[in-house]
């Protein structure tokens, strides 16, 4: 398999990011416009000192399902936001146990020749 010129890669990084931003914008003013400034689980207030702490959240998960009447969205704080995410993870499986999206536990140990790698200095 060829590698990818650095260049090319920046570029093509660049541009995902920057076509993120761009529909991020769009339905994230969108629902700023439509809902009040409260949190839809803890219901802490915004103004316009704070507002960048509220995100958009996606109730479906998809951030490609965006609505213009916004029945896809709602505002979360940060910590609400993180929290709705991680418990979306823990139901679907791949919690922090070492069990990944694919099912599999993790094999690697980086510890498991440690006292070998310290005895040669002796």
């Amino acid at each position: 398999m060829k590698a990818a010129a650095p260049g090319k890669l920046d570029r093509i990084v660049a541009d995902a990011r920057r076509t993120a931003e761009i529909r991020d914008q769009g339905y994230r003013e969108q629902a700023l416009k439509i809902y009040p400034w409260i949190c839809g689980r803890c219901a802490r207030e915004f103004t316009r000192a704070n507002l960048r702490e509220l995100t958009v959240h996606h109730r479906d998960h998809n951030h490609d399902n965006n609505p213009p009447n916004g029945s896809n969205w709602e505002l979360l704080c940060l910590y609400c936001h993180d929290n709705e995410h991680q418990r979306q993870l823990e139901a679907g499986g791949s919690s922090a146990t070492g069990v990944g999206a694919g099912g599999t536990a993790a094999t690697h140990s980086p510890f498991a020749n440690l006292k070998a790698m310290l005895g040669k200095g002796d």
